[in-house]
């Protein structure tokens, strides 16, 4: 136990952990993190009427994940961060995926079709990350807390849009917008906000599960909710590598690439959070070798994610809280959470489950979700104080990116190329804020802030990343 005595934790970092404790960890992380594993494949199935793949994609979502998270445990040969990083699908990806697959199946494309281009699209993307891990240094003046937070706050503000149809009964629903329909989603948001205002951090940490499950039972006490218990499918789900193929669109692939990059601060913020919990360095040669090891991690979770059918992963950060309260930092927990996502991930039935929550319930939930995710743009972005050229830069990138995505009309006559590429407020306001970050002379004496410091340790302590 000298890593107890040395730490003040109750397993350290290399320290095994017996089997009980392990398991219970495992349970811990697992209710912080499973609704942000399974959210997004719902809304872009639900979004791209890929309703009939549903229940393989959540499963593949949590398979794909339970194998990132064992990756970046054991930290074999050098991949991975060899700490507690909870892999999970990324919501950041959620908007340009969308986008992506409508422009596919405005082409004519089938869902298979449709699904073997994104996928595709995901697997060159992976690559980013791990060009970026060997090269992390150069990164500092491209990706500033600036423009980190400008682009966060665009995903977010675009997200929320997909949260209130969801809100309102789904897109095309008869009763879209019904009072009941308002009512249910109101009564989960309350619930979540009321778990959050709680003293009690095992409360706080379930209260989007607790949210869910409130709403869920209340929409079937008033007849907008049929859950189906049986399953006729197999009880077990073979992950297929390629199940749908392989494919490619540059249109698709350039806005998935931007993201990529950007979601790499947020992944440094987490690893940076996750050292801190751990007791280890946050500077010099052994945390640079934890950064790159969990970037590169990050690299191959969404690569294997991608070769098995699921959307791309990230580092989740409320994961941080649960080490904070639980106080075990052991890195043998997470082969343990790994495992339970993979399990999860084989048993489509408890998919299946999933896949019937009631549109509603599913809206009032990520609202909170992603409004977290515009907070959390706006704590990076505001890290510093901004002056006017900073203020030039949002100003910009907001009203460009807004602008265009409330009015697609305005670029409709430009090249197919530069519509797929400028009609997203992500990538049109992301593309702007880098490059008038680069181009707009700074203060004299004002240096970039490091790509290290973009999510301050605070903000990934608190889990407001995915909730």
């Amino acid at each position: 136990m000298s890593d107890q005595r040395d730490t003040g934790l109750m397993y350290g970092l290399n320290e095994k952990i017996p089997t009980v404790p392990a398991l219970f960890t495992a349970i811990q992380h697992m209710l912080a993190s499973i609704v942000g594993v399974i959210t997004p494949p719902l809304i872009i199935g639900s979004t791209l009427g890929l309703n009939q793949y549903l229940p393989y994609l959540i499963s593949m979502s949590l398979f794909a994940s339970g194998l990132g998270s064992f990756l970046q445990a054991g930290r074999f040969f050098s991949i991975g961060a060899g700490m507690i990083c909870l892999q999970g699908t990324s919501f950041a990806f959620l908007g340009v995926i969308i986008s992506g697959g409508l422009l596919l199946k405005g082409q004519g494309a089938a869902p298979e079709q449709m699904l073997a281009m994104i996928f595709g699209c995901n697997l060159v993307a992976s690559v980013i990350p791990l060009l970026v891990s060997r090269f992390i240094h150069l990164f500092s003046r491209l990706l500033t807390p600036l423009v980190t937070g400008t682009v966060i706050v665009l995903i977010g503000i675009s997200l929320i849009k997909v949260s209130i149809t969801d809100w309102a009964g789904g897109f095309g629903a008869a009763d879209f917008g019904s009072p009941k329909n308002l009512g249910i989603g109101a009564l989960t948001l309350m619930v979540i906000v009321l778990m959050n205002c709680s003293r009690s951090p095992w409360l706080r940490l379930s209260g989007i599960v607790t949210g869910i499950i409130a709403g869920s039972v209340v929409a079937w006490l008033t007849g907008s909710f049929h859950p189906q218990f049986s399953f006729n499918g197999s009880w077990l789900a073979v992950p297929m590598p390629f199940r749908f193929g392989i494919g490619f669109n540059m249109s698709v692939f350039i806005p998935i690439a931007l993201v990529a990059l950007i979601s790499i601060i947020e992944t440094v913020g987490d690893l940076t959070a996750n050292c801190m919990l751990s007791k280890q360095p946050v500077e010099g040669p052994e945390f640079e070798q934890r950064i790159r090891g969990g970037i590169l991690g990050d690299g191959v979770s969404c690569l294997l994610a991608a070769v098995f059918s699921s959307f791309p992963n990230t580092t989740f950060a409320q994961n941080n809280g649960v080490i904070q309260m639980t106080q075990v930092a052991s890195r043998y927990a997470g082969f343990w959470i790994g495992g339970l996502f993979v399990l999860l991930g084989l048993l489509p039935g408890f998919s299946h489950a999933i896949e019937q929550l009631p549109n509603p319930v599913l809206g009032g939930a990520t609202l909170v979700m992603f409004g977290n995710v515009v907070a959390a743009g706006i704590r990076i972005m505001t890290r510093e104080p901004i002056d006017s050229r900073g203020m030039l830069i949002i100003a910009i990138a907001f009203g460009v990116g807004l602008g265009i995505e409330a009015q697609p009309d305005v670029i409709k006559q430009l090249p197919a190329f530069a519509r797929t590429l400028l009609q997203s407020a992500i990538t049109s306001g992301g593309i702007l804020a880098i490059l008038l970050n680069l181009i707009l002379p700074r203060s004299r004496g004002k240096k970039a802030s490091p790509v290290t410091a973009a999510s301050p340790e605070t903000a990934a302590l608190s889990g407001e990343k995915h909730v």
